[in-house]
């Protein structure tokens, strides 16, 4: 394959975009947009109105950055202006369905060094929003001019609405149902009763000739209650690698924060530590709070998660972090250590995103296995379930790919 080649993901997007026609042709210009063109690509085959300027988009970014060839077009390119990265995000959006087009925006970030043009408010309004533009823009707060600031906001609470329809309903529905099974009472009324714990509970009280059981005791759901239930801690990693994972995960704070029966907390950390509790009614606020980058300290972060703890056994600390620990090794060990052994339910977390398995130290995971608490990867659709496991005390649902 030449090296002016398409990602797996945009050469997806020219065959999802292609007309029907023969399939012999159709597959040969296919492969002529995938291969990008060059003489060795063996296609043959020529492209002309729409094909060309697809193909001019695809060669603006993935281009080998050579002088044109006779009789073709090549971008090579796409300038330092903002206007003609603007018309060529207007073009990608034009000919890719949204999906090629994040990926197609995040490869030219990083293969062309666009991320400083992203402080421009056109280029915002141009582009296509995801969770990953969000975490470029946080990486930018700092540098970003006030005149961009409101644009940048606004393409930031565009993700986090489009994520909280998602998550939210499920998320509050499946705690809900963890939060009542956990509470359950020892005389409950009749409509409060769970039968099938009961008649599990009775068993040795089975009458034979009666073809029954005798209750006993009864086992119940505990009555929704408008005190606390449970304390969650979300403790985070903030360095660059994480940006999805802080996304997804203030996101959930907001979602958790709005539950009259979790007191929720959140932490973010690098080699220094923030509580944004304050700011969890809006998780945009939680967002620009946060500075994404430089280095790592758990035992830090964890030392000031476990001052804020006052009821150990009612009590979820959530680790987000790829374990690479700058800080004190043994001491982040034995402060998990020291958690679990008071009660707490502790959840290390190594991502919480839709990436797939993320990069992470082994041998931090593997310690943390050993004291009772692996680390795994999680996907924002299995959080509830991972959350609702935690506050019942059950085992979690960890996927088979951890």
């Amino acid at each position: 394959m030449t090296t002016g080649a398409t990602t797996p993901d945009a050469a997806a997007g020219v065959a999802a975009g292609a007309p029907d026609g023969d399939p012999a042709g159709e597959r040969l210009r296919r492969w002529r947009l995938v291969l990008g063109g060059d003489q060795a690509d063996g296609t043959g085959c020529a492209l002309s109105g729409r094909d060309a300027a697809m193909d001019g988009t695809l060669a603006a970014l993935y281009g080998k950055g050579d002088k044109p060839q006779p009789g073709r077009e090549r971008a090579a390119g796409l300038g330092a202006s903002a206007p003609s990265v603007a018309r060529w995000l207007g073009d990608i959006r034009t000919y890719f369905p949204s999906s090629v087009v994040q990926v197609m925006q995040r490869d030219a970030i990083d293969r062309l060094g666009l991320a400083s043009l992203l402080l421009e408010p056109e280029m915002l309004e141009a582009v296509e929003a995801d969770v990953h533009l969000v975490g470029t823009l946080l990486s930018l707060n700092k540098a970003m001019p006030e005149t961009t600031k409101e644009t940048a906001r606004a393409v930031v609470r565009k993700v986090v609405e489009d994520l909280e329809k998602r998550l939210a309903g499920r998320t509050r529905a499946t705690l809900d149902g963890a939060l009542d099974r956990s509470a359950r009472v020892s005389r409950p009324r009749h409509h409060d009763i769970d039968w099938n714990r009961t008649v599990a509970a009775n068993l040795k009280h089975y009458l034979p000739e009666y073809r029954t059981v005798v209750p006993e005791r009864l086992i119940g759901y505990g009555r929704a209650a408008r005190s606390v239930k449970k304390e969650v801690v979300l403790c985070i990693d903030q360095s660059g690698s994480m940006a999805a994972s802080v996304v997804h995960a203030s996101v959930f704070g907001a979602v958790l924060a709005s539950m009259r029966s979790i007191s929720t907390r959140l932490v973010v950390f690098d080699t220094a530590v923030v509580d944004l509790t304050d700011q969890l009614d809006d998780p945009v606020d939680v967002l620009f709070g946060t500075q994404l980058g430089g280095g790592t300290d758990i035992n830090r972060a964890l030392a000031y998660c476990q001052s804020q703890i006052t009821r150990p056994a009612e009590t979820v600390v959530v680790l987000i972090s790829d374990l690479y620990e700058g800080g004190i090794r043994d001491e982040m060990l034995k402060r998990v250590a020291a958690m679990k052994a008071s009660g707490v339910q502790f959840v290390a977390l190594l991502a919480l995103s839709d990436e797939g398995a993320p990069a992470y130290d082994r041998d931090h995971a593997a310690a943390l296995a050993a004291l009772g608490a692996p680390a795994f990867a999680c996907t924002p659709d299995l959080f509830p379930e991972v959350m609702a496991a935690a506050i019942e005390k059950r085992p979690l649902p960890i996927p088979d790919t951890a």
